[in-house]
Formats: structure tokens, C-alpha cells, sequence
């Protein structure tokens, strides 16, 4: 039961967040065998039609999600079936995480974020990139290339305009040298 509560504190004080992910994780599980996708299926149904069309948020119950999602407003959220989202992730609304549609039909991979990760309001990221460790994008940014681990992007299209240092690398006073 752990499991379909596991975004419960993340969410805390985000009413929409909380349901929308504990039914995420609910339907989850039927996208790892197809008997029980078939037993599951009036479940599936009513988890599309409420939180794709009245709660307007699409989120493909087999989509890799790590723990601790936060789903900032939650409201205009569009993320591919096939993109990977890490641990302790923020999303905040209007952003749409997918693939592109290449000329001769087919569709590229789809972003692969890492743990982390916040973004902000009407981000797209699209195609196969990946977003690394530690990174924020900024409202309205569009990604179309990899963001390194431990970056800030913003812009259209997005570029790093700061590398973060991670916590281990904060400076130490440097050792004395007794000569």
C-alpha cells in the first residue's frame, strides 16, 4: 500500500496532486502483465476519462515515474507513455514532456528526466533528450537538447545559463601547510 501513497507527502497541501497521482499508481500495475490490464480494465477506463479528460492531465498509466512527484497546479500536463521521469520530480502545469514526429512518419524517443528535477510552467520537452541529476528548467523553455546533471536552462530554445555545484563540492577551507 506503500507504493500508491508514495507521492502522498510530496503533494502535501495539493489536494489535486495527491488524487491524481494515488490513481496514477493505482493503474499502474496493469501495465506490467496483460492479464491484468484485461481485469483492469473498467478501472483504466474511469482513470482516462477522469483524469485525462475532466481533470486534464495526461499521464499513460504504464509511464515511468519515480517517487516523489509533485504535480505543481496540475492542470494542461501532457507527457508521453514512453518518457522516463525520476525521483523526486516537480512539474509544474501546461508542460508537455514527448516525442517528435519525424518526416517520414515515424516518432523519435522520448525524454528520459532524471532525479530531482524541476520544471517550470509551459515547458516543453520534446524528442530524445535527456535532463540530468539536479536541474531546473525555467517557465516557458524549450528543450530540444540534453541539459547536463546540476544545471538551471531557461530560453526557447533552452540553454544552461548556470551549472550548480553539487552539495559534497561546496567549498571547504582550504588545509593549512605548516612549512
Amino acid at each position: 500500500m506503500n507504493y500508491v501513497f508514495q507521492d502522498w507527502e510530496a503533494n502535501k497541501g495539493n489536494l489535486k496532486g495527491r488524487l491524481v497521482m494515488v490513481l496514477f499508481r493505482l493503474a499502474r500495475p496493469a501495465s506490467k502483465s496483460k492479464l491484468l490490464r484485461i481485469i483492469w480494465l473498467p478501472y483504466l477506463a474511469f482513470y482516462k476519462l477522469f483524469v485525462e479528460w475532466f481533470l486534464c492531465i495526461e499521464l499513460p498509466h504504464w509511464t515511468t515515474v519515480g517517487k516523489n512527484f509533485y504535480l505543481g497546479h496540475g492542470h494542461a500536463l501532457v507527457v508521453n507513455g514512453c518518457s522516463v521521469i525520476g525521483n523526486n520530480c516537480f512539474i509544474r502545469h501546461s508542460t508537455t514532456i514527448g516525442n517528435i514526429r519525424k518526416e517520414d512518419g515515424s516518432y523519435s524517443g522520448s525524454p528520459i528526466i532524471g532525479d530531482n528535477v524541476e520544471i517550470g510552467s509551459n515547458v516543453c520537452i520534446i524528442g530524445e533528450v535527456r535532463v540530468g541529476n539536479n536541474v531546473r528548467i525555467g517557465a516557458g523553455s524549450v528543450v530540444v537538447k540534453d541539459i547536463p546533471d546540476d544545471s538551471i536552462a531557461v530560453g526557447n530554445p533552452a540553454r544552461v545559463i548556470k551549472t550548480l555545484r553539487p552539495v559534497d563540492q561546496v567549498l571547504q577551507p582550504e588545509p593549512e601547510v605548516l612549512l
